[in-house]
């Protein structure tokens, strides 16, 4: 038996999305280039806030132009805190070790609901060498703030029938509506509870806002069987994580990995033209590419493998995250993979 609260959300509850663009600053030398305008621009107006006159373009490349991205709770109170995201939309090679400057977050009614501002957690890094050479670890132009910004302003109420809710399942289930539908009744009396569809079960409650909390609070605990839910395997794009609940099995396939190599090395050479012959020394580069392709191997996953044996059976074929991703994915569309895919 599950608590009900952990199967469903209340109805007008819901999360709305902000939105805002500001600047990231102190970083070392990873910013947006110079021949970001808009960046250049937000630095040049910032500054003539506080009252100081550029006689020359500023130079960004400590600097990043940001957007950023926030969901805010209806029952979200002003003073209160919420995590934001922090993404680049300039030529900044990395946000790690950035400030984001004050910055006002819009609803979709251009309304200001919060204000941004904190020192970011990166996730990714990313190294560059003096010849362009570089090396990046999943995304460092995309951060977090957890508790980045600061509630300015409510979500005014919806106009719903102040007279029921509706509990809105988290992983719509006919199973689990019935489920929550009986329960209700059970402990309610008929006509109190009315599911609707697999995604919501329609709930009659009190008028009065003092009784209607109290009656909310006795829902929440309220046991419910939940209905058989399809397994979930969750991927992370940007870190490679990749998440499999324990009831993930696949069907008969056999599953072939190889990793495709692509080396390319570049030199000078110098062009030294004949004595006599008027022409000038020049410089040619010269590149050279080869490909190789590491050996296949294949593995035949039997019906009904269980999750131990999945993650064997690919630490066998020396799967890295990422060929993780795309062997999970590839069983997906071959319809081999009982389990709901979901990428984020």
């Amino acid at each position: 038996m599950t608590p009900l609260l952990n199967l469903v959300e209340i109805g007008g509850e819901r999360k709305n999305q902000l939105v805002g663009y500001g600047l990231v600053v102190g970083l070392d030398g990873s910013g947006d280039r110079n021949q970001v305008t808009f960046t250049a621009q937000s630095m040049s107006n910032m500054l003539r806030q506080f009252g100081i006159q550029e006689e020359t373009r500023a130079k960004t490349k400590n600097v990043a132009a940001v957007s950023i991205h926030a969901d805010l709770n209806s029952v979200t109170s002003p003073g209160q805190q919420i995590d934001i995201t922090v993404s680049s939309v300039g030529d900044a090679k990395s946000l790690k070790g950035g400030t984001l400057l004050l910055a006002p977050l819009y609803g979709v009614d251009g309304e200001v609901y919060a204000f941004a501002q904190g020192n970011l957690v990166v996730g990714g890094a990313s190294a560059e060498g003096g010849d362009g050479s570089s090396v990046t670890v999943n995304v460092p132009t995309v951060g977090r703030i957890p508790g980045g910004a600061i509630v300015e302003k409510a979500v005014p109420p919806s106009g719903a029938d102040a007279s029921f809710v509706s509990l809105n399942l988290k992983t719509p289930s006919f199973q689990s509506a019935r489920n929550i539908e009986s329960a209700l009744t059970a402990k309610f009396g008929g006509g109190v509870a009315t599911a609707y569809n697999a995604g919501a079960v329609r709930v009659r409650v009190p008028s009065d806002p003092s009784m209607r909390v109290n009656f909310l609070a006795m829902l929440e605990d309220v046991p419910v069987k939940e209905g058989r839910q399809r397994p979930r395997i969750v991927l992370n794009s940007r870190t490679g994580t990749v998440v499999m609940s324990d009831t993930v099995y696949v069907r008969r396939a056999a599953v072939a990995h190889g990793n495709l190599t692509v080396a390319i090395s570049e030199s000078t050479q110098i062009s030294q033209p004949n004595a006599l012959s008027g022409g000038t020394t020049e410089r040619v580069r010269r590149s050279t590419v080869s490909m190789a392709e590491d050996k296949a191997r294949m593995t035949v996953m039997p019906e009904g493998t269980s999750l131990d044996k999945i993650v064997a059976s690919l630490n066998e074929l020396g799967a890295t995250p990422s060929d993780l991703m795309s062997i999970l994915q590839a069983l997906d569309e071959a319809g081999a993979l009982d389990a709901d895919l979901i990428v984020i």
